[in-house]
């Protein structure tokens, strides 16, 4: 083996490196991208949940119970509710996860100690929210009510899992994941397969427009992704009991929208990359994200504010609280309407963008 021919090769590979500017920026980002979301985003501490404070009791000592609760971290008290119909009003709709209710003998329970005198009510579609229940069961009403114990002092009412299954809350979640996968990355790879191929200039020779050429590569992969979702929640259904309470029909609809959204992306991926392997780093630089940030991994109400600002612009956020708000607390498209908006816009940016691309190069 010959040491200067060993290195003039390394010296090549190194150079074509350097002039592959995508890749040379893909091995700088992704490390740079994994060590800021998992050292700043991520934070498994649950901090500053949504809740509202139900105070049947209204009195000196429930007052001051509600300040605590409200000076800690772990809840975010956005309001004061009249009655049970709105506190479950709230939870279906996904505005809270949980319900904070004190029951008019507050101070006899108190004073007693034979029942619990603080009841929460929390949204088990999350499982995050089911790990802080833990932590607020242990809220010390000590000072309140003699030797109690915490345990006998706060009730946890799950809504939603009462069995506290991991599967009822990972098989939806799990949908948003395999289209996060599969459509991006198949879209990102279909014009670029067609310019190694030699047929994206036989295409340029024909009178096709940009928005036939992009309509044409997605419309074939809607139907996949639909099959994709009937799998999931077919099989999830059948092996993990895993309830569907809301309209089938509204699910599909969203998942469509999702859909679209993650095509969009493809598309405009591939505009981007010149190989198919660049446009397969590009889909995964951008699927870590999304996992790790929507809500489906870590809690997303503990991460800090600018992380969470770039989970409201990823698709599968908002997918995610549509699937689970649908599927496993019987909401409707109307109560999640805000979501649905998110992922329409996403989808006419990213595809308006990617028809601009792509008519530059038809041009």
């Amino acid at each position: 083996m010959s040491l200067r021919r060993l290195l003039s090769i390394v010296i090549k590979e190194l150079r074509q490196l350097r002039r592959d500017r995508l890749t040379f920026a893909m091995i700088i980002g992704i490390p740079t991208m994994q060590l800021l979301l998992f050292g700043f985003a991520i934070n498994l501490d649950v901090r500053h949940l949504d809740a509202a404070v139900l105070d049947q009791a209204n009195t000196a000592r429930s007052r001051e119970l509600v300040a605590e609760l409200g000076a800690g971290q772990v809840l975010n008290l956005r309001s004061a509710l009249s009655s049970p119909q709105q506190l479950d009003e709230l939870l279906r709709e996904g505005r809270i996860s949980v319900g904070v209710v004190i029951p008019p003998d507050f101070e006899n329970r108190l004073e007693r100690g034979d029942r619990a005198a603080l009841q929460l009510v929390v949204d088990g579609s999350d499982q995050v929210v089911q790990q802080a229940a833990r932590q607020l069961a242990a809220f010390p009403l000590v000072q309140l009510r003699g030797n109690a114990t915490p345990a006998a002092a706060v009730e946890v009412v799950n809504f939603y899992n009462p069995e506290r299954r991991a599967p009822v809350n990972t098989v939806p979640g799990l949908v948003g994941v395999i289209l996060t996968m599969t459509m991006v990355m198949f879209t990102a790879m279909a014009l670029v397969r067609e310019r190694e191929r030699g047929n994206l200039e036989m295409l340029i020779a024909t009178p096709v427009s940009p928005w036939e050429l992009t309509l044409g590569k997605v419309l074939p992969f809607i139907a996949i992704g639909l099959v994709q979702v009937s799998l999931v929640l077919a099989l999830g259904k059948l092996i993990f009991a895993v309830p569907l309470r809301g309209s089938v029909f509204d699910i599909y609809l969203a998942a469509l929208l999702f859909i679209i959204a993650s095509l969009a992306l493809g598309v405009f991926l591939s505009t981007l990359a010149r190989t198919q392997f660049q446009a397969m780093q590009l889909a995964f630089f951008t699927f870590l994200p999304q996992i790790l940030l929507s809500g489906f991994m870590f809690p997303y109400a503990g991460m800090p504010r600018a992380a969470q600002w770039l989970a409201e612009i990823l698709p599968m956020t908002h997918f995610l609280r549509l699937i689970r708000g649908i599927a496993l607390r019987g909401a409707t498209l109307a109560d999640l309407w805000t979501e649905l908006a998110a992922l329409a816009a996403f989808s006419t940016i990213m595809l308006g963008i990617a028809v601009m691309r792509v008519s530059k190069r038809l041009d």
